[in-house]
């Protein structure tokens, strides 16, 4: 989903969380990097975005298989950060439609583990790995998928991992070593969301592919990393700027709200 949040903001790839096709409402989530999320993020009860452009893309595979192609399969999802989001409603599937899956969630920190009784209530077993070890164990989610595969060597017929670019690459290289086929989702590449662009353009097997219409899920063992994260860090320039310029703003209107409080 493209997410505008008025009309002078820019294009925000979001994943639909959930949704209730009766009551007619979608459940999306952000994480505030620089100054449109933060715009977004300040949004309350009531307020409207500019436009919505959605569901874009292609399913998950595994939505439009035949039970028979499924049901037998154990799959190990690894959700990192916000990618949470894209990976609840894939495991709500699956523990509708075939059966419930393990996953492994990473964060910082406990205070950015999300949805967690939402994941929880959809899966075999939670497995949890923070960096400063504040939840789960301490370290990557790679460590906990090496002692898983290592443990039930076998046992896990696929891997979707959905997070940040490093993530996803380091699961990718430990899973390659494994033989364990392994699907990613490169979301956070697009812009335009329709192709027009070309902003989202990455390298799969050796061929061209636009992220917002080919994908957002590729073959992990495919994709060329290295060539992704250089796009994904274009503007990072720009957005540090941004995000930047929107503290010393944030900054300047609390001094000004402090002073014409105390010239009363």
């Amino acid at each position: 989903m493209i997410v505008i949040t008025d009309k002078r903001g820019e294009r925000i790839p979001l994943t639909i969380c959930d949704y209730n096709r009766k009551e007619g409402w979608v459940v999306i989530v952000l994480q505030v990097v620089g100054l449109s999320t933060r715009r977004m993020a300040e949004l309350n009860e009531g307020d409207s975005f500019a436009d919505l452009a959605g569901p874009l893309g292609q399913p998950s595979w595994f939505t439009e298989a035949p039970t028979e192609e499924t049901k037998d399969k154990n799959f190990i999802f690894i959700a990192g950060g916000v990618g949470a989001a894209p990976v609840y409603p894939q495991l709500k599937w699956l523990a509708a439609k075939v059966k419930k899956a393990d996953l492994i969630l990473g964060a910082r920190s406990e205070e950015q583990l999300i949805l967690l009784p939402e994941l929880a209530s959809v899966t075999n077993k939670v497995f949890i790995a923070t960096n400063d070890g504040s939840a789960g164990e301490k370290g990557f989610v790679t460590d906990i998928l090496k002692k898983l595969l290592l443990e039930k060597p076998g046992h896990y017929d696929e891997c979707i991992a959905i997070g940040p670019m490093i993530m996803m690459k380091s699961v990718a290289e430990m899973t390659r070593s494994f033989g364990l086929k392994t699907i990613v989702s490169l979301n956070t590449l697009m812009i335009d969301g329709t192709g027009m662009c070309g902003a989202c353009r990455v390298t799969v097997g050796g061929k061209v592919k636009f992220t917002c219409v080919d994908g957002p899920e590729f073959d992990a063992h495919q994709v060329n990393f290295e060539e992704a994260m250089r796009r994904q860090g274009m503007y990072r320039k720009e957005e540090t700027e941004s995000h930047q310029c929107n503290i010393d703003k944030a900054i300047d209107e609390s001094h000004k709200r402090k002073n014409d409080e105390s010239s009363r």
